[in-house]
């Protein structure tokens, strides 16, 4: 059998934004939109009125492009992690059937709750937890960010998490959240390293995050699919930390942070001499490059939230993965 050294990774906002220097002036407009001249104002991302709207646009512009399998259609409302999940779930639909989606159904949502940070500086966030006509009694979580007063506000997260499974976030006496540095050292793990922290423990395991099916049960999943009779899977994790894909977190009422992240991952499945590979299902044809002979490395993007402990904290230091969402964004064949 050749020598295998293993998956080889892929080699791998929007509008501009006017700013006066010498204005530091904050007005509301009519509309309700908040429009800030400067970069050191400390308030919030945006009213709740547009954080309304802002999910309103993105549910029809996503209905549009799941409905016709075209990615040009809701573009313009994700980024992140998140952009390239539909992204590339949108390329297969289409690759698949050409005639758009026969089986769309809008999706909808209802009891909408949004949680508002105030923060100075570009990009802007907030989060909106919803009940969706679909993924059964799990609530939608969603991040909306944008990167300057006349950006159009983007879905960069998307998870779905069960009710009542996020702590309680800090607010102040207007209700609005507060925001946790992405270099932080009041947590148990700076947000800028937890995607770090995440690849590392799904490769070699050992302590600090929480047991359970994101953690322990995954890794034990993996060991388990890695030798099958004719197969051999590889896995590669990376962290992901960059522009969309930057981590944001939230202060927490015991002092701690729920986080969003990013994480990549390759599976590679190479088949022993005289197999072949298992045949890829149709949606991960549609995203495959060259053919496949003896192997298949797939790219996979995911976008997690976590609770991040306060460093020191009484209840103990490991992170807990709430909830993660991933999806194929490319393959290779080999």
């Amino acid at each position: 059998m050749s020598r295998d050294l293993g998956p080889r990774r892929p080699r791998r906002l929007d509008r501009r934004v006017l700013v006066a220097a010498s204005v530091t002036a904050l007005s509301l407009t009519a509309s309700g939109c908040v429009v800030v001249h400067g970069e050191r104002e400390v308030l919030p991302a945006t009213t709740r009125a547009e954080a309304a709207v802002a999910l309103r646009e993105f549910t029809a512009a996503y209905n549009k492009a799941d409905a016709a399998y075209d990615s040009s259609l809701d573009a313009d409302h994700v980024t992140g992690a998140f952009g390239d999940i539909d992204a590339a779930r949108l390329k297969a639909g289409r690759v698949n059937n050409p005639g758009g989606n026969s089986a769309h159904r809008d999706l909808e949502f209802s009891d909408a709750v949004y949680t508002i940070p105030q923060k100075a500086g570009w990009p802007r966030w907030f989060v909106v937890e919803a009940q969706g006509n679909r993924g059964g009694d799990r609530h939608w979580l969603l991040v909306f960010t944008r990167d300057g007063a006349a950006g159009t506000w983007r879905a960069a997260y998307l998870t779905l998490v069960a009710p009542g499974a996020l702590p309680e976030i800090r607010k102040n006496a207007d209700g609005w959240a507060e925001t946790v540095p992405a270099n932080s050292t009041e947590l148990a793990v700076a947000p800028d390293d937890l995607s770090t922290r995440y690849a590392a423990y799904l490769k070699d395991g050992g302590a600090g995050f929480t047991a359970n099916a994101h953690t322990s049960g995954w890794r034990a999943q993996r060991a388990k699919a890695a030798k099958r009779p004719g197969l051999a899977t590889q896995y590669i994790d990376e962290p992901v930390t960059g522009g969309g894909h930057a981590p944001l977190a939230l202060r927490t009422v015991d002092g701690g942070a729920l986080v969003f992240f990013t994480h990549r991952r390759y599976e590679k499945q190479t088949a022993f001499a005289g197999t072949s590979i298992p045949e890829p299902n149709p949606n991960v044809k549609a995203l495959t490059e060259g053919e496949v002979r003896q192997s298949l490395t797939m790219e996979f993007m995911s976008n997690g939230v976590a609770v991040d402990p306060a460093r020191g904290a009484a209840g103990g230091t490991d992170v807990t993965v709430v909830s993660r969402l991933e999806g194929l964004i490319s393959a290779q064949g080999g």
